[in-house]
């Protein structure tokens, strides 16, 4: 897996689940004797125990997260937030977690912003300071909601416990199950729905899958948001593959030719948008693949290759890299012409199979894009600075 760290490749899998009456016992025991280890321990500020959802005895796995600031944003000067498995890893999008249907999750957050840095963000001088965890597809108390009102936030140089649990589908039922692809966010920054964290780019990828899913060889997210951007990021910050030694991470979309490759598509900010590949397209399925042999079913489901995508939705599209196209520099762009035009633009760049990379022709975003002060800034190179993930 390439995107930041995609957690845990092959998981255990979860644990049969026992009777409530037990499971409550079990995790008071395990609460009781985790209190005093960092890393696992469930207390939060308020001194109290986070409740585990239904179907959670303990976690299967633990994991830090931490909360930093980053440079501003060399465009526009925004400040700039990011999550990250150590804070000398933070980044945006935020390190992209797997979890399996059945596992549960312990996240502790460790809030490591500035508070005159969450002041400097907040709308409303009443406001707490503090960041938080707020995630979409699993299930959770409301202990771990990483909401105001729910009081399940961080302050700055505190930390907190959040577990998440992906409820499996139940055939008897009819419950779904949590397998999907979601995302996690702040929700506490400058304001009650934390648009500020989401500005400064507290947010990452969440996939969930069921055993027995097909493995990716690369998984990438692309977050769609306002001012034309993805992951933050258009014109030539968008694309940062160096064209000799291209290293895959959110600003460099890389992958050898006949390899499995996984994105994570989100919207937030208040743009519609719809995310398009070239050369490229994917059933329009849970998993963006086609399983089994059933004729009527194969054909029932559509093939597509732009999806559009709202605010707050999430989906995934699954593919094989230069599939009866060959390798190249596969443009990947939202299709609203506009968007695309302003720099709303990336490349799937593919190597060829002996992983070189093909020759560059041209720009894949405008030749200008203006920032905000009507400064021009040249867009689209395939030569730049490269960006290496943390492995998984």
């Amino acid at each position: 897996m390439d995107q930041n760290d995609v957690l845990d490749n092959q998981p255990e899998p979860p644990r049969r689940r026992r009777t409530s009456g037990l499971r409550t016992l079990l995790a008071l025991a395990v609460a009781a004797v985790t209190l005093g280890s960092a890393g696992t321990a469930f207390a939060v500020q308020s001194g109290f125990f986070a409740e585990k959802p239904d179907g959670c005895v303990a976690p299967d796995r633990t994991l830090q997260l931490y909360a930093v600031e980053l440079p501003k944003d060399p465009s526009t000067n925004q400040v700039r937030l990011g999550y990250g498995l150590t804070p000398q890893t933070a980044s945006y999008p935020g390190p992209t977690m797997e979890m399996i249907e059945g596992e549960c999750l312990a996240i502790t957050l460790h809030n490591q912003v500035p508070e005159a840095t969450l002041a400097q963000l907040r709308t409303d001088p009443e406001h707490p300071l503090g960041v938080s965890l707020h995630v979409h597809g699993v299930k959770y108390t409301q202990d771990s909601d990483g909401t105001v009102h729910s009081g399940s936030y961080v302050a700055s140089g505190e930390s907190r416990t959040y577990t998440w649990y992906a409820k499996p589908r139940n055939a008897k039922t009819g419950s779904p199950g949590t397998a999907g692809y979601w995302w996690y966010h702040d929700h506490v920054v400058g304001g009650t729905h934390g648009t500020q964290g989401l500005n400064a780019g507290l947010f990452g990828g969440l996939v969930v899958r069921r055993q027995g899913d097909l493995r990716p060889d690369r998984t990438y997210v692309s977050f769609f948001g306002d001012r034309q951007t993805i992951n933050l990021r258009r014109g030539a910050e968008v694309d940062t593959c160096d064209a000799e030694n291209p290293q895959p991470g959110p600003t460099c979309l890389v992958a050898k030719q006949g390899e499995r490759v996984e994105f994570i598509v989100v919207g937030i900010g208040n743009d519609m948008h719809t995310f398009h590949l070239h050369g490229h397209a994917w059933a329009d399925t849970r998993t963006g693949v086609v399983a089994g042999d059933n004729k009527a079913l194969v054909d029932s489901i559509p093939v597509i290759d732009n999806k559009t995508l709202g605010p707050g939705d999430s989906f995934g599209v699954t593919i094989v890299a230069g599939d009866a196209v060959g390798p190249g520099h596969w443009m990947l762009h939202c299709h609203m012409q506009f968007h695309s035009d302003l720099g709303m633009a990336t490349s799937l760049h593919i190597l060829d199979k002996n992983g070189q990379m093909p020759p560059h022709h041209g720009h894949h975003g405008p030749a200008q894009v203006n920032g905000p002060a009507g400064n021009p800034t040249t867009a689209g190179s395939a030569a730049h600075a490269g960006h290496q993930p943390a492995g998984s």
